[in-house]
């Protein structure tokens, strides 16, 4: 049997991974930073699984190709099947109308907002998608990592050989070695603590300055994000991008301005210029990148894709047959 080496333990290594084995491949990882944790972007993601609220500002295979997502995760993790809110003040409802124009999947609802989240008041429109859902990243990659673990992958805490056969690089933006198009998009969040506050799906909220996202995870925890600012500089929150996130969470609910920082993270996300993810085939090696701000959407389809290339030697249309 053909063995198959993943570089890279972020969402597409270990969704990448997971696919071959599930097709009966033997499979090994590689990734010098070790298992799952704080030291990339997989870590720090939103975890929404929400193919129509994207495709408000995305390409059509974001929103074809993601809608595969939610039952390829629910086999493997835990998703939360309760939809997502999209609500605006009643001075942004143009944005709101805008929103609604650009997508579809979503009913219009005005006072039935209080009855989905009890918590949001002073919302008298907003959209809600129905058949959208959202998942713990963290858990989500420690289910992936351990899954791989228990059907006898192994993993190695190095980088890999340079010259190893049958390899598939998910390296995300360190493959910009390779792949040159490759750029950072820089995202800011912050995990905050806030039991005053009960919500129980995503809410995103249509803000004039910087539209916000707010996703529970549970025990009055919640993740807010997130900037896409194209900037390499990884090191730092901005000032403005923290005052922001917290003012807009703010308007969402003043109950937030008590909330406790737990966690701020920051980190950057690869993208090719058109913002969708690709395949290529260089050489003896494959390459799986560019999820942008898709990862946890759309590494089940790219995760498929791979596999078809791998094993059975079809061509998705995300492989690059230009470079292939």
């Amino acid at each position: 049997m053909t063995l198959w080496s993943v570089i890279g333990a972020g969402v597409v290594g270990l969704a990448v991974a997971t696919e071959l084995v599930d097709r009966g491949a033997e499979v090994q990882v590689f990734d010098p930073a070790g298992p799952p944790g704080p030291h990339g972007c997989s870590w720090w993601a939103g975890g929404m699984l929400a193919p129509w609220c994207e495709y408000e500002s995305a390409e059509e295979p974001v929103l074809r190709l993601g809608q595969e997502a939610r039952e390829w995760w629910a086999s493997r993790t835990e998703v939360h099947g309760r939809g997502t809110l999209v609500v605006a003040n009643r001075r942004d409802l143009p944005d709101l109308r805008r929103f609604a124009r650009r997508t579809e999947g979503f009913r219009e609802i005005g006072a039935r907002i209080e009855e989905l989240e009890p918590d949001l008041h002073g919302f008298g429109q907003g959209l809600f998608f129905e058949a959208e859902a959202h998942l713990d990243p963290r858990r989500a990659l420690r289910d992936l990592y351990e899954g791989l673990l228990d059907k006898g992958v192994a993993f190695h805490r190095q980088s890999a050989p340079e010259q190893l056969p049958n390899a598939i690089d998910c390296r995300g933006l360190h493959a910009r070695d390779v792949l040159h198009d490759l750029r950072g998009v820089k995202g800011e969040m912050l995990v905050i603590r806030c039991p005053d506050v009960v919500l129980s799906r995503p809410v995103r909220l249509l803000h004039p300055r910087m539209p916000l996202y707010v996703v529970p995870r549970g025990e009055g925890i919640y993740m807010l994000g997130a900037t896409m600012i194209e900037s390499e500089d990884r090191r730092r929150i901005t000032a403005r991008s923290m005052l922001e996130l917290l003012s807009a969470a703010y308007a969402l609910n003043p109950a937030f301005g008590e909330a406790e920082v737990l966690e701020i993270g920051v980190d950057l996300r690869p993208a090719f210029p058109d913002n969708l993810p690709r395949i290529r085939r260089l050489g003896q090696r494959i390459y799986a990148n560019g999820l942008y701000r898709h990862g946890y959407l759309l590494a089940p389809a790219l995760a498929r894709g791979v596999a078809d290339l791998a094993l059975d030697n079809r061509h998705s249309e995300m492989v690059d047959e230009d470079r292939a």
